[in-house]
C-alpha cells in the first residue's frame, strides 16, 4: 500500500527501528566496558556501519513527526560514530546535521534548502516548536558546536547557543562582566534529560562538559597568539579543570608553561611545565620547553639534564598507544586544532636534541663533551639522517655545513687539531662548486617592505652563505695549522681564505651604519679580519715584520679600532723599531672608548673560538716596554 506524503510510518517500523537502536545501543555499552583496543576501534567502525544503514531506513520515507524524535536520536549516535571512526570532525558529520534539520522542516510543512547552516538553526529552532522534538534537537545542536569548535568556527557556536537558550527560557544567557561569553552559554545550557526509550551512546551531560574544556582551550590558544596573556592564562586554568584525558591536560599544561614563559614568569612556566610531565611523562614536547625555560634563566647544567633526558626518552621506543578511551567518541583532543597548538607540542627529532647537547657544550665551554655529541650528530648523518632532518622554520639546527664548522671548532679546542683540519676540508670540498667565480653585492639591507623580485636575492645569499662556510674551513685550517707551530702551511690556509673572499665585490655607500650590512656581508668582513690577524701572527712568528704590518693594517681599514687588530699593529710597528709611531698609536686605541659589540647580531658560533684565537696575547708586556719607552708610568707623556 502506498503511503501517503508527510504521513507516519506504521507503528510497527516504528517499533522495530526502535528495538534496533536500543540493541546497537547495548552492544556498544558493552564493548566499552571491554576497555581500549583493536577490538573497541573495529566496534566503532561496525557501530558507524550500523547506525548510517538504520538511519537510511528511516530516510527511505517522508518525514514525519512521530517518528522524528528516534530518528533525530539516531541521526546523533551515528554522527557520534562518524567522528568517533575518523579521530576529527569531517565535513560528512555537518552535511548530516543539515539533514536532519531539512527533515525537521519537512515534517512541518517548511522549507530550508536555500538557507546556511546558521540560518537553518535559526529557523529551526524558532519555528519548531513540537515538544517531542526540542530534546532531540538540543542533542544535535551540541554536536554541531562540537563540530564549529573543531573548525575553529567559535562565533558560529556562541550563536548557536544562543538561539538554544532562547528555546529553553526565553531569554538570553548572560555573563557578567569579564565573563567569557562562549563559555557563560554553554553553562548555561540546560542539558535534556535522556529518554530510556531512546538510549544515546555518548551523554549530552558528559558532551556539554567536554565542549566547555575544548572551547577554554581553543580561546586561550587565540588568546595566547594574540599576546594576551593574562586572559590566555585565566582561559587555559579554566579547561584544566575541565573534563579531558591526562594527554589532553598535560598539553593544557604545556601550554601554560609556555604561557607564563612569555609572560617573563620562568619560574611559574617550569611549576606548569613540570605538571605536565607530571600528568603525562609522554608529553615530551614538555620537556623540551623545560629545557628552554633553563636556557633563558641561564641554568645551563639543569638545561643539559633536560635535554639529556628529552634525548633519551626519544630514542625509547614509546609505550603501546593508549588508544583514545572508548568510552568517549567525542573527546576534547578531536576538537582542538591549531597551528599554534601544533607548534608548542611539536616533537623534536632525536637529531635536533642531539644537536642541542653539542651546541649547549660548546658555547658552555664543556668542550669534550661538545666534541662527543657533534661527532654522535655526524655519525648519525653518515647513516642517513639527511632524509630525517626536519626541514621546517621551528628547527633548531642550522645548516649542515655549520654544524661541522661548529664541529671541527670544538675538535680545535680539544686539542684535535688533524681532525678539525680533515672535517673542514669536507667542507671546502663540497661548496666548492656552488660558488660563482665572482658575486656583486650590495652591502646594504633592503627594505623589507620592499623585496626585489624573484628568487636573484635568494641566490645571492645562499652563494655568500656557501662563500662564508668554505673560507671560514680555511680560516679554521689556518689557525689549526698555527697551533700545530706550522707557520708557512698555517699562511698558506689563511692567504686561501682572503684569496676566496676577493671573489665578493661589495658596493654600497662606505658610510652606512653596521647594523644596516646584510648578515652575510658583515659575516665575511669578520671572516677576512680574523683571517689577516691570523696571517699577520704567522709573518710575525717567521720575523716577516713587514708583511705582519700590512695585514694588521688592512685588518684596521676594515674594522676601524678593532680591539683584537690593534694591538697586533702596535706590536708589528715596534717590532721594526718603529718605537715613536709604536708608541703614537697604542695612546691612540688607549684614548678611544672601548666598541660596544651590537646586540641582535652575535658572531655564528663556528667563528667564536676564532674570536677568542686572535684575541692578543701579550697586552701587558706590550704596555709595559711603551711606559718604558715614554718615561711614563701610563703611556701618557701629558700626565
Amino acid at each position: 500500500m502506498k503511503r501517503r506524503h508527510g504521513s507516519p510510518p506504521e507503528l510497527g517500523c516504528l517499533r522495530a527501528w526502535a528495538a534496533e537502536s536500543r540493541a546497537l545501543v547495548d552492544r556498544w555499552r558493552a564493548a566499552r566496558c571491554s576497555g581500549p583496543g583493536g577490538a573497541a576501534a573495529r566496534e566503532v567502525r561496525q557501530q558507524r556501519g550500523a547506525f548510517g544503514e538504520l538511519l537510511l531506513k528511516m530516510r527511505g520515507l517522508p518525514a514525519a513527526l512521530p517518528a522524528l524524535p528516534l530518528e533525530l536520536t539516531v541521526l546523533y549516535n551515528s554522527l557520534l560514530f562518524t567522528m568517533g571512526a575518523s579521530d576529527s570532525a569531517i565535513k560528512e558529520e555537518a552535511e548530516g546535521i543539515c539533514q536532519g534539520l531539512l527533515r525537521v522542516l519537512e515534517a512541518c510543512g517548511a522549507c530550508g534548502q536555500d538557507l546556511s547552516t546558521e540560518e537553518l538553526w535559526q529557523k529551526v529552532l524558532q519555528e519548531v516548536t513540537v515538544e517531542e522534538l526540542q530534546a532531540p534537537l538540543h542533542r544535535l545542536g551540541a554536536l554541531q558546536a562540537a563540530w564549529w569548535l573543531a573548525a575553529s568556527r567559535l562565533g558560529s557556536a556562541a550563536g548557536l547557543f544562543r538561539f538554544l537558550s532562547n528555546t529553553e527560557d526565553s531569554g538570553r544567557a548572560r555573563c557578567s562582566e569579564g565573563e567569557n561569553e562562549l563559555l557563560s552559554l554553554l553553562k548555561a545550557w540546560q542539558v535534556p534529560a535522556e529518554e530510556a526509550s531512546l538510549p544515546l551512546v555518548q551523554s549530552a551531560k558528559d558532551l556539554k562538559e567536554i565542549l566547555c574544556t575544548a572551547a577554554a582551550f581553543l580561546q586561550g590558544l587565540q588568546e595566547l597568539e594574540a599576546g594576551n596573556f593574562p586572559a590566555a592564562l585565566s582561559l587555559l586554568q579554566e579547561a584544566a579543570g575541565g573534563f579531558c584525558s591526562k594527554r589532553v591536560l598535560a598539553q593544557i599544561y604545556t601550554c601554560l608553561g609556555c604561557c607564563a614563559q612569555r609572560m617573563g614568569k620562568p619560574q611559574t612556566a617550569l611549576q606548569h611545565l613540570k605538571r605536565a610531565l607530571q600528568v603525562d611523562f609522554q608529553c615530551l614536547p614538555a620537556l623540551s620547553h623545560v629545557a628552554a625555560v633553563y636556557h633563558e634563566l641561564g641554568e645551563t647544567e639543569a638545561e643539559l639534564q633536560a635535554l639529556a633526558l628529552l634525548y633519551e626518552a626519544l630514542g625509547k621506543k614509546p609505550p603501546a598507544a593508549a588508544s583514545s578511551s572508548p568510552h568517549f567518541l567525542i573527546r576534547t583532543e578531536l576538537l582542538v586544532h591549531t597551528p599554534l597548538l601544533a607548534s608548542l607540542l611539536r616533537h623534536r627529532h632525536p637529531s635536533e636534541v642531539k644537536y642541542l647537547l653539542a651546541q649547549r657544550c660548546l658555547q658552555d665551554g664543556r668542550v669534550a663533551d661538545a666534541v662527543e655529541h657533534y661527532l654522535d650528530f655526524l655519525s648519525l648523518l653518515q647513516e642517513g639522517l639527511q632524509q630525517q632532518v626536519p626541514l621546517d622554520g621551528d628547527s633548531p639546527l642550522p645548516r649542515i655545513p655549520e654544524v661541522f664548522l661548529e664541529a671541527a671548532s670544538a675538535l680545535e679546542q680539544a686539542g684535535r687539531h688533524h681532525d678539525a683540519i680533515t672535517l673542514c676540508e669536507e667542507v671546502i670540498s663540497r661548496t666548492t662548486d656552488l660558488i660563482p667565480r665572482m658575486l656583486r653585492v650590495e652591502e646594504r639591507l633592503q627594505q623589507p617592505e620592499c623585496p626585489l623580485p624573484g628568487a636573484g636575492l635568494s641566490q645571492q645569499k645562499e652563494s655568500l652563505c656557501c662563500l662564508a662556510w668554505r673560507a671560514a674551513g680555511y680560516l679554521h685550517q689556518g689557525w689549526a695549522w698555527a697551533t700545530l707551530g706550522e707557520s708557512k702551511e698555517a699562511i698558506t690556509q689563511f692567504s686561501r681564505c682572503l684569496g676566496d673572499l676577493l671573489r665578493v665585490q661589495i658596493y654600497g655607500t662606505g658610510v652606512e651604519p653596521t647594523e644596516n650590512l646584510l648578515p652575510e656581508v658583515e659575516v665575511l668582513q669578520k671572516i677576512r679580519l680574523l683571517s689577516l690577524i691570523g696571517r699577520g701572527t704567522q709573518f710575525l712568528e717567521l720575523g716577516k715584520h713587514k708583511e705582519a704590518l700590512l695585514d694588521f693594517q688592512h685588518g684596521l681599514h676594515i674594522s676601524p679600532g678593532d680591539p683584537a687588530a690593534a694591538p697586533y699593529l702596535v706590536q708589528a710597528l715596534w717590532k721594526l723599531d718603529c718605537k715613536q709611531e709604536a708608541a703614537a698609536q697604542w695612546q691612540k686605541f688607549s684614548r678611544s672608548p672601548p666598541r660596544e659589540e651590537r646586540l641582535g647580531r652575535p658572531v655564528p658560533l663556528y667563528l667564536v673560538s676564532c674570536l677568542q684565537r686572535a684575541a692578543f696575547p701579550g697586552h701587558e708586556a706590550l704596555a709595559g716596554s711603551i711606559r718604558a719607552y715614554l718615561g711614563t708610568p701610563n703611556g701618557d707623556p701629558a700626565s
